[in-house]
């Protein structure tokens, strides 16, 4: 039973009729949730701000923060990013310029309700909208949380007959919300299901349940995945300071089972846009076995632009990456364009023109040299 010491004095002083045991039960923790302005004020100093979104936030997107989570977010300081992440603040309220509800025109790609068919042969399967935490800047702000997409089997399967009938479709990512917030025998339900499929090659889950309540990756739950290879995983981490102890336990016991984990960041402001905090982020989750996978760019999703850089200080993250550690630690950068067009990498351009037969380009270091390239 493994509890990082910060997570501990944490516990000590908020939970201390709380056994170790409760403590790292996963269900316990989302028991226990932070979800109400009395929760967050037992724990939190909060600001106006944060004191008057709680109260005025109804229904979707909710707060909701697990005890284990609550133990990383500063108990004094509103503006500490993960807790900007976490704990509302009126900024949320307040739209500009293009933000809308679906940024991403998942609705209009959906043949079904719970299913999101933007790519050829891919398949986004949303099988709840509940989440152990939600994060203020979340793309489905619109849908989760408010328990009105509940993980129903009558759903679940006429998405999987839809995905029967479509033989192009190869991949499927299962997402929500929260797939693994799900019991072991409705995963079970649903992979078994997706596995007999036979033109369904490999599947997917997006999560970020590994960061924010590590103590679901129980032995029971990597044995029943185990039996669902090619597996993997995309999980959401935002910070550094995400990778304790239990989190780099679970991330190593996941690899263990053989299940690839690719790493997923929303470029943040104030909480992670900044080269250093996104290296040491990377490298991180190089050390836990996950490779950095995508970074993307903040969605306008309505009320989220406290949150939003400009793409070109994430090409510039990027650029401050290339080079100046190993190559496994750079994800590719992504801005997921509007109404359902898909993601578009955007790296820096390195690529300063052309002299005759040779193309010029500049290097890490900002040095100009020459590559042959005859026309």
């Amino acid at each position: 039973m493994i509890i990082d010491p910060l997570v501990s004095a944490f516990k000590s002083q908020f939970y201390p009729e709380v056994t170790d045991e409760e403590w790292c039960n996963w269900r316990w923790q989302l028991r226990n949730r932070i979800r109400d302005l009395e929760g967050a004020e037992r724990i939190f100093s909060l600001s106006d701000s944060e004191r008057s979104a709680i109260q005025k936030r109804q229904g979707l997107l909710p707060l909701g923060i697990t005890p284990y989570y609550a133990a990383l977010l500063d108990r004094e300081d509103p503006l500490q990013g993960l807790r900007r992440t976490k704990i509302p603040s009126l900024d949320e309220f307040e739209v500009t310029g293009d933000e809308c509800e679906d940024p991403l025109g998942e609705d209009a790609h959906s043949p079904l309700p719970g299913l999101v068919h933007t790519y050829p042969d891919k398949v986004l399967f949303l099988v709840t909208d509940f989440c152990a935490t939600y994060c203020r800047y979340c793309t489905r702000a619109r849908m989760v949380g408010g328990g009105e997409f509940l993980p129903e089997k009558s759903m679940w399967e006429k998405a999987l007959d839809y995905i029967r009938s479509h033989t192009e479709i190869r991949d499927v990512l299962l997402s929500g919300g929260d797939p693994l917030i799900l019991s072991d025998d409705r995963l079970e339900w649903i992979l078994s299901r997706l596995s007999d499929i036979p033109h369904v090659e490999f599947l997917r889950i997006g999560t970020k349940v590994p960061a924010v309540l590590p103590y679901r990756i129980t032995d029971e739950l990597l044995s029943l995945l185990k039996k669902f290879h090619p597996l993997f995983f995309s999980i959401h981490f935002s910070h550094p300071d995400e990778l304790t102890m239990e989190v780099r336990d679970a991330c190593n016991r996941i690899a263990d089972a053989g299940i690839p984990m690719g790493g997923q960041t929303v470029l943040l402001k104030g909480v992670n846009d900044d080269p250093q905090v996104m290296k040491a982020l990377n490298q991180g989750l190089l050390r836990v076995r996950c490779k950095p996978y995508y970074l993307h760019q903040c969605d306008p999703i309505q009320g989220s632009a406290h949150f939003r850089t400009s793409i070109a200080q994430g090409q510039e993250i990027i650029r401050s990456l290339h080079g100046h550690t190993t190559g496994y630690a750079v994800p590719t950068y992504m801005v997921d364009t509007a109404g359902g067009g898909g993601k578009v990498p955007v790296g820096p351009d390195y690529v300063l023109g052309r002299d005759g037969d040779y193309v010029t380009l500049t290097n890490f270091e900002g040095k100009n040299t020459r590559y042959w390239d005859p026309i």
